[in-house]
């Protein structure tokens, strides 16, 4: 249904009327009544082009009233996905995140490449959630502040490069990153999800001491360990197998989900990092119905092009005459 955004707007329509009222213009010189036989019609015409215009005028004023007062269509409720949660991802770009110890549609990817693909379906998933996007290496930096706008969260991500934050690991630094943006908000449901595949070589803030302010501040911490526990690599004898998530802290990361309320997830294939996101998934469950909102749309634009119409058809009549004088 049709409605005005500022209907007040109206208390400005008699505004021509009293200035007209108020400025009266002095009254023009007499004119020489000269005997002329189409004199008549010559002022019989004059007026009723007078009287038009004056029409045009008092015409395009009411629709640019109408435009200013933000003519809107309103539509039928809809419910909108508004979950009040506050999400944090904070992902790891040290230098191990290069490792190809991950494989993805048959084929060996980084660990950082897996994070890419299945992070970036996490992030569609939550619509409705506030999202945020924390890269760290040996420093950590803020890429993306909450926001709704989950395509702009996964752009981020898709077009982070491993090492851009350092080949060092902060954990503590990532985490007291996020707990300083989370505590912020009034929503009591603060949530971050941490991935990394090393321990805290980094950084002022030890791990552990960010943990417990995660707590104070309501901040419940979901880690991830990302990582294979066997490899094999070339040596002077052929290959080998090794363990490249040997420097995983997995007590340290255990230990900090358990004391906020999270969880830990030990990943150690795709399909273990993409259980571990399903399960975060289930575990910060979406709300069915949010609040229910009216979408509007913008009508102003048809009365302020019909008001311009009827000002310059107002206005022709008078350069017409302006023209043939200068002609003359």
């Amino acid at each position: 249904m049709p409605e005005f955004a500022w209907p007040w707007i109206a208390l400005v329509l008699p505004l021509p009327w009293l200035l007209r009222r108020w400025l009266r213009p002095a009254a023009p010189e007499q004119a020489l009544h000269l005997p002329h036989p189409g004199l008549h019609l010559a002022s019989v015409a004059e007026q009723t082009s007078t009287g038009i215009r004056t029409w045009l005028l008092v015409l395009a004023w009411l629709c640019l009233v109408a435009a200013v007062a933000r003519p809107q269509w309103v539509g039928p409720p809809q419910a909108q996905q508004r979950s009040g949660r506050a999400m944090m991802l904070a992902v790891d770009l040290s230098g191990s995140m290069r490792t190809d110890d991950m494989e993805l549609a048959g084929q060996p990817v980084s660990r950082f490449g897996a994070v890419e693909a299945i992070a970036g379906d996490f992030i569609t998933r939550r619509a409705g959630d506030e999202l945020g996007l924390i890269l760290f290496g040996s420093r950590a930096f803020l890429v993306t502040p909450l926001t709704y706008d989950l395509s702009a969260v996964s752009a981020q991500l898709q077009s982070a490069t491993v090492g851009l934050a350092g080949t060092e690991t902060a954990i503590g630094d990532a985490v007291a990153v996020a707990v300083k943006r989370l505590s912020a908000l009034p929503e009591p449901a603060r949530v971050l999800v941490l991935l990394t595949d090393g321990v805290n070589n980094a950084g002022s803030i030890v791990p552990l001491d960010a943990a417990r302010a995660a707590k104070a501040a309501g901040v419940r911490v979901y880690t991830i360990g990302i990582g294979a526990t066997e490899m094999r690599v070339p040596d002077l004898f052929g290959t080998r197998t090794v363990n490249p998530s040997a420097d995983l802290d997995e007590g340290m990361l255990r230990t900090m989900a358990t004391e906020t309320g999270g969880r830990y997830f030990r990943a150690t294939d795709t399909n273990e990092l993409a259980s571990a996101y399903r399960a975060i998934d289930a575990l910060e469950p979406m709300p069915q119905q949010g609040p229910e909102l009216r979408p509007r749309h913008e009508l102003f634009r048809w009365p302020l092009l019909a008001g311009a119409l009827c000002l310059l058809l107002a206005m022709l009549p008078q350069a017409r005459r302006r023209t043939q004088a200068a002609n003359a």
